[in-house]
């Protein structure tokens, strides 16, 4: 029983604090209701009496004024002086009366007789009014009981020219016409009270709903408990509370806030820029009233950080309330933080910044650049002489530096420049570093002298300087010491310390790899240059046939696989090449070097374009062939080629090509061509057979054969390259060099992609002076008749010493072709840099040359050829084929044919 009566007792205390909210916050808004409802019933009730008001107002000056409007009316006194007023006035006043809104207008004598009224009947009485203010000429209002019932009237005399009052003019109203006017705006005025009253019924509901959820229903015990428990929070938090008043005055503080500023017993209500013991900085924060946020303070040891905001944003001098909190230990902490930090953020800079290129010395110029100035105010970094050329560095004690990096905060420091030589000597920071390959600190470079013995008067002006600290860190990649790296601080005034070194190491670590990737770049890419520069062509051979410029520049990436030549042929006629390589580095400079060398065999043969194409075709797919069957990855990737085949006694050029780019034909007037081609697939693809165009050249022609890094470019296509060649060309008289000028400077950007292979060779032709040709009948008696043909050809060229050789060779190819092979039969004479002899046939049978026995009674012919020429050799034609032989003309003759120097205008390194 006594545990139920507890639990009711428990009930009923919780249903009457819930209530106790309730009912006060209904309270509130019944006794806010009751007033906003009295405040609508005056003001309707104002309204009432002020809309009454004036609508009297309104009736008074609009009688008044109407009836002085007719009172003054011209001709009125003539009118009442008339023997029937009333039947000129009655219909002009009722008129009047219609338009002026009035209820009546009475014309009357002095007596008051009527003239005119709204009712007939009424005319000829006596006016109800007092008429004695208007005789006097004053305008009276007042209102009386008249026929037309309770009446608002204006009196106004009507007076002559004299100023004598003949008659009275009365205009007025009905009060019941007032009060209908009245009426009119009573629904606009209950309309607006209604409203009003709405208005504060709903604004009422919100200002008790919004103070119900302010204070969440709490009732004044309720809202005491709470700024109890707010108090008691106030003090046992672990920040600071401080509040100001706007004169300054400290107004609460609570306990943390006396305990970190050391506040006394006493300081509430005092000045805080009185109070003993605090800090003038923070003292006038205080005071001052000014917004802060973290503000850090110095106050017994401690830093204090400190937010203050005024208590009322929106007034000026109200106050303000300040927090304050210990963050000594924070800083510290934060502190070291950032110290770490700082050290990621330095490391992720150099993992970025540092090897951005594989030049050795421009990667040891970003490991000084980024380590200045968030590390250090200066950097020098020492590299071993070797590393430089890409080499490995030497062993043993002895270290022949070269300074690769100098870089500080100023440009006036005292250190030794970029490219001097230093050896350094043992016992110095630097030199232990590289035998033990662990970083060297100096923390104070005044007292220590060990690093001065590298160079004392060097060292001298460091420390002049204000240079106070060192770290040597040696760069250390794949187990090689490659140099060190120097890190000097002079402004920052902390010296290097253990954090510092390890720091260092890391940095110089990545930088390490990074010098050293360089390091083998470099070497890597002498060696492909070494290489590719022996393959390629020195110099072009001397010939007659062609004018020759040449340009190899290599792309930016490296050595590539573009080439060129110029090979001399029989006949006095010149074979160009053009080449390219797909790919970059040492497998496509030896793919390339191996394409040169079967171009130039196939080339000795005689072949025409179509069939050397052909043949390296063939080459190409069987080293892809063997690549395959080896399971290695080096085949070719993609190889064209450009061959053409110029004869300068029928000026008649032969050209094929294997997927590479067409030529250009600069003809004699400037006109540029680019001849069509037959577009045949690059080399090693196969399937399609290689065609031969003929072309019929004029003297003074220049053909320009080229690799596709001169016209390709990422920021153009191909056309427009191509027409950008065209216009680089098209300049008349201009020899091949300076074409070759033109068009690299036109086409090409400071620092190509890819690299270019260029030759412009400029025809010439052998003249008739210089040919003699004829039919040989097909019969042994011939020989004779020929012999003595060469012998006068030779007398006319005063060539006397070489018509003994020569009619033995002539004898003996001519006698050979009517012997072994078919009509019909040539013989040509060519006189070049060297001799031709040429005898064709229509046979395709090729004579061999043989070592004939002591019985044999032939076979020694070509024997005798071989040993009276300098070379001989076989070339086929679709007639047949060309046995043909080259005998060197006498010193006098060559030097007195040879073609001037100035003609050749030479050409570029390759």
């Amino acid at each position: 029983m006594a545990a139920g009566s507890g639990r009711y007792r428990r009930a009923t205390v919780r249903s009457l604090t819930e209530r106790r909210p309730q009912s006060v916050a209904g309270q509130v808004f019944l006794l806010q209701l009751t007033v906003g409802l009295l405040i609508v019933l005056g003001a309707l009730a104002a309204l009432l009496l002020t809309s009454r008001h004036d609508a009297e107002q309104e009736a008074r000056n609009r009688s008044v004024a109407v009836a002085e409007t007719f009172a003054h009316s011209p001709g009125l006194p003539a009118v009442l002086r008339s023997p029937d007023p009333t039947k000129t006035l009655q219909p002009l006043t009722e008129t009047a009366r219609n338009r002026a809104g009035v209820d009546f207008i009475v014309v009357m004598n002095t007596h008051g007789i009527r003239y005119t009224h709204p009712d007939p009947a009424q005319i000829g009485k006596r006016f109800v009014g007092d008429i004695k203010p208007s005789l006097a000429g004053k305008v009276a209002v007042e209102s009386v009981n008249g026929p037309l019932g309770h009446e608002v009237q204006a009196v106004v005399p009507v007076t002559d020219a004299h100023g004598s009052v003949v008659g009275l003019v009365s205009a007025g109203m009905k009060v019941a016409s007032v009060s209908r006017a009245i009426a009119a705006h009573l629904p606009t005025i209950f309309g607006i009270s209604a409203a009003a009253l709405v208005l504060a019924t709903v604004a009422t509901t919100v200002i008790t709903t919004r103070l119900r959820r302010q204070t969440r229903g709490l009732g004044s015990v309720e809202m005491g408990r709470m700024y109890e428990h707010h108090e008691a929070v106030l003090h046992a938090v672990r920040e600071g509370v401080v509040i100001v008043s706007g004169e300054g005055r400290l107004l609460l503080a609570n306990d943390e806030a006396r305990r970190l500023l050391a506040l006394p017993e006493d300081a509430e209500g005092r000045e805080v820029a009185r109070l003993p013991g605090l800090a003038p900085g923070l003292a006038e924060l205080l005071s001052s009233g000014r917004a802060a946020t973290d503000e850090i303070h110095q106050a017994g040891g401690r830093l204090l950080a400190v937010n203050q905001r005024p208590t009322d944003r929106y007034a000026a001098g109200t106050g303000t309330v300040a927090t304050i909190r210990d963050s000594t230990e924070l800083r510290l902490l934060s502190g070291r933080a950032e110290s770490a930090h700082e050290r990621l953020r330095l490391l992720y800079e150099a993992g970025v910044s540092v090897g951005t290129t594989l030049d050795v010395a421009r990667t040891a110029e970003e490991l000084a650049e980024v380590a200045v100035p968030g590390f250090a105010d200066f950097v020098t970094v020492d590299l071993a002489a070797p590393v430089l050329h890409g080499e490995e560095p030497a062993a043993g004690g002895a270290h022949q530096m070269l300074r690769a990096a100098t870089h500080g905060i100023r440009a006036d420091h005292p250190f030794l420049p970029s490219g001097t030589l230093i050896t350094l000597v043992g016992g110095t920071p630097q030199a232990r570093g590289m035998v033990g390959g662990r970083s060297e600190v100096v923390p104070d470079l005044s007292p220590a002298r060990d690093w001065h013995l590298q160079d004392p008067e060097q060292g001298d002006r460091i420390v002049a300087y204000g240079v106070h600290s060192l770290i040597a860190t040696p760069l250390k990649a794949r187990g090689n010491i490659l140099g060190v790296a120097n890190f000097w601080r002079s402004e920052r005034p902390e010296p290097f310390d253990d954090e510092d070194r390890s720091l260092a190491e890391e940095l110089v670590a990545r930088a390490a790899l990074s010098i050293d990737n360089a390091r083998r770049y470099t070497r890597e890419h002498a060696l492909a240059v070494t290489l590719q520069r022996s393959l390629l062509p020195r110099t072009l051979p001397e010939q007659s046939a062609m004018e020759v410029a040449h340009r190899y520049l290599p792309a930016q990436s490296g050595v590539s696989g573009d080439w060129f030549d110029l090979i001399p042929l029989s006949g006095s006629r010149v074979a160009l090449v053009v080449g390219d390589v797909v790919g970059h580095g040492l497998h496509a400079a030896a793919t390339m070097g191996r394409l040169r060398t079967a171009v130039h065999t196939f080339s000795t043969l005689d072949l025409t374009p179509d069939e050397l194409l052909g043949h390296v075709n063939d080459l190409v797919e069987q080293i892809d062939q063997e690549e395959a069957d080896t399971g290695g990855d080096t085949g070719i990737t993609g190889a064209t080629c450009l061959y053409a085949i110029y004869d300068p006694v029928t000026r008649r050029c032969d050209m094929a090509r294997a997927g590479h780019p067409p030529p250009a034909l600069v003809h004699p007037d400037g006109t540029v061509e680019f001849p069509d081609l037959p577009a045949c697939p690059p080399l090693g693809l196969g399937g399609v057979p290689f065609e031969t165009t003929e072309l019929r050249l004029p003297e003074g022609t220049q053909i320009v054969l080229y690799t596709d890094g001169l016209v390709e470019e990422r920021s153009r296509d191909f056309d427009e390259g191509m027409e950008l060649l065209r216009g680089a060309l098209s300049h008349p008289g201009r020899s091949p060099e300076e074409n070759c000028r033109a068009v690299l400077a036109r086409l090409l950007p400071h620092r190509p992609r890819d690299d270019v292979a260029l030759l412009i060779a400029r025809t010439r032709v052998l003249g008739p002076d210089r040919v003699a040709a004829w039919e040989v009948p097909f019969d042994p008696a011939a020989v004779a008749e020929m012999r003595s043909r060469i012998s006068d050809k030779l007398a006319e060229w005063d060539l006397a010493e070489a018509v003994f050789a020569m009619e033995l060779v002539v004898s003996e190819l001519i006698t050979n072709a009517i012997r072994y092979g078919s009509p019909p039969v040539t013989a040509r004479l060519l006189r070049d840099r060297s001799l031709v002899c040429e005898v064709a046939d229509g046979s395709n049978t090729s004579p061999h040359l043989r070592y004939a026995a002591i019985t044999d009674e032939g076979g020694r012919g070509l024997f005798l050829v071989a040993q009276l020429t300098e070379r001989w050799g076989t070339r086929y034609t679709p007639q047949g084929k060309v046995i043909w032989a080259e005998q060197p003309l006498p010193p006098e003759a060559d030097a007195s044919d040879a073609p001037d120097a100035s003609d050749d205008e030479g050409a570029g390194a390759p």
